[in-house]
């Protein structure tokens, strides 16, 4: 009888996923219809431009504006950034705390739960009343929003390692220490950047939301001037702007992502990333 060997599938090339160009030419495309069909509603209805301009009066308002609103975008992203950084440095920590110890999950995770359970802007004028109309109000309020993703994720990450991975390490004489820094942790990134790319876009809400509280430059307060003055286009256009001030920051976040867990890429390709994780993981303690 002879034996029936399985025949290996050959794994697509590079030739065979699509170019960056064809990737962007999806959103990009999208962008395009939702724009001509905003400049048809528009003309078709006769909308008053002070209800909503036309898609090239918009345009021109973001072009002979830009100055301004780059000048308030900023204070915008500095506070967002900083509000980001803040929130990685006390979640880590934080989760690392809960997964590590029992009592403090049963004690500090209700309270990170009923912390997202108001709205943020309910804190704000005590925070001003507290720190001021300086950055800082800002920013504790961009780091209230967006921690809870990154303790949430990075806790799940931590959690959901195979026992078959922690066994076998462990047949290594690796210590905990062990166990944690070359099993858990590297099986926590994927989950922390899927918390991190939450969190950035949670982060810029933040620091418009404490704009609007008081604040005398940013894209909130620019929002918020244009809607008191009726300069409907100018509001677009800082809407524009933040958009993609936001799309940027969450490149950003992608491309990090890339740079710290190139192994989680090959995880998405080939399934292989989890195995080649554990094999680095053994053979660094052995």
């Amino acid at each position: 009888m002879v034996s029936e060997t399985p025949i290996a599938r050959p794994r697509p090339t590079s030739s065979a996923r699509p170019s960056r160009l064809v990737l962007a030419a999806y959103p990009l495309g999208t962008i395009a219809l939702a724009t001509i069909v905003w400049a048809v509603v528009v003309r078709v209805f006769k909308i008053k431009p002070y209800i909503i301009p036309a898609p090239e009066t918009v345009f021109q308002t973001f072009v002979d504006r830009f100055g301004l609103l780059s000048f308030h975008a900023l204070p915008t992203l500095l506070e967002t950034t900083s509000g980001l950084i803040l929130s990685v440095i006390v979640g880590v920590p934080l989760a690392v705390a809960i997964v590590s110890s029992r009592s403090l999950e049963r004690a500090l995770m209700p309270l990170l739960v009923g912390s997202q359970c108001f709205p943020k802007v309910a804190i704000g004028p005590i925070l001003i009343v507290w720190f001021g109309w300086g950055m800082l109000p800002k920013v504790l309020i961009s780091f209230f929003i967006s921690i809870f993703p990154i303790v949430i994720q990075t806790v799940l990450g931590l959690k959901s390692v195979e026992r078959d991975e922690v066994d076998l390490i462990r047949t290594m004489s690796a210590k905990p220490l062990d166990v944690f820094v070359k099993i858990r942790v590297p099986n926590a990134l994927p989950h922390f950047f899927a918390g991190l790319k939450v969190s950035v876009t949670l982060a810029l809400i933040g620091a418009i939301v404490g704009e609007f509280i008081g604040a005398d430059r940013g894209l909130g307060y620019l929002l918020q001037y244009a809607n008191n003055e009726l300069n409907t286009p100018l509001l677009f256009a800082a809407i524009v702007y933040l958009i993609g001030l936001g799309g940027a920051l969450f490149l950003a976040v992608i491309y990090l992502e890339k740079l710290m867990i190139p192994w989680h890429v090959a995880v998405r390709e080939d399934g292989q990333g989890q195995t080649q994780m554990t094999e680095r993981a053994v053979e660094g303690t052995a």
